[in-house]
């Protein structure tokens, strides 16, 4: 895939790069900042990894210029990887197109092979959240009226739903059968009162209503 980086730590931003090289990727472009983003994008271009917090001010750079790169180039993907949680910024991020999205913490990533398997993941259009990204969006949520019908065991269902993982995975996270997952899906469904309709993933609507409560 053609990936283009925007970092501006030198040594990171130069270690991504020999990553991506290295598992067969192309990097269309690597910046030390967001302000050559958009014109560095094409059609062409799969992938765009970003750092939330870059220069001048280091705040919020990254992740706007995401949502500023979404909707311009609705089709790349972005994985944000950063040293903190934009939790109003990854919650919006995930309502609008949850599709070919993730937001990792830099400390977290322990894994190389890992972290190459969440990019591809990404760019086939999946949702990859870290834990803890998740667990903050949601504590700002845990008063929210839709979740009180919620049992303690389905809203960890519905956590780990909200990091990407599928059935099997939650039911091995949980140590409970495939099909004792797959009820409390379908109870969380229901509770949430999401509409089984054939053009939208019910599974994502269940996460952004959790996460926008």
């Amino acid at each position: 895939m053609r990936v283009v980086i925007c970092e501006d730590s030198v040594l990171l931003r130069a270690g991504l790069e020999r990553l991506l090289r290295a598992d067969g990727h192309e990097v269309a472009a690597s910046l030390p900042d967001a302000s050559g983003l958009i014109e560095s994008v094409d059609s062409s271009v799969d992938l765009a990894l970003l750092d939330v917090r870059m220069p001048p001010t280091h705040t919020d750079e990254g992740v706007r210029a995401a949502v500023a790169l979404r909707k311009r180039f609705p089709h790349v993907a972005i994985l944000l990887l950063s040293q903190y949680v934009e939790h109003a910024y990854a919650a919006d991020l995930v309502a609008q197109h949850p599709q070919g999205l993730g937001y990792l913490l830099k400390d977290r990533v322990a894994d190389v092979d890992d972290f190459l398997a969440d990019v591809q993941k990404v760019a086939a259009g999946g949702t990859v959240l870290d834990p803890e990204v998740v667990q903050q969006i949601l504590v700002r949520t845990r008063r929210s009226q839709p979740l009180f019908d919620l049992t303690p065991r389905e809203k960890q269902v519905l956590g780990l739903m909200a990091e990407g993982r599928s059935n099997a995975a939650i039911a091995a996270a949980l140590k409970v059968s495939p099909g004792s997952v797959e009820k409390h899906v379908s109870a969380i469904l229901l509770k949430l009162d999401i509409p089984n309709t054939p053009d939208e993933n019910r599974r994502v609507l269940a996460v952004l209503r959790y996460l926008e409560s």
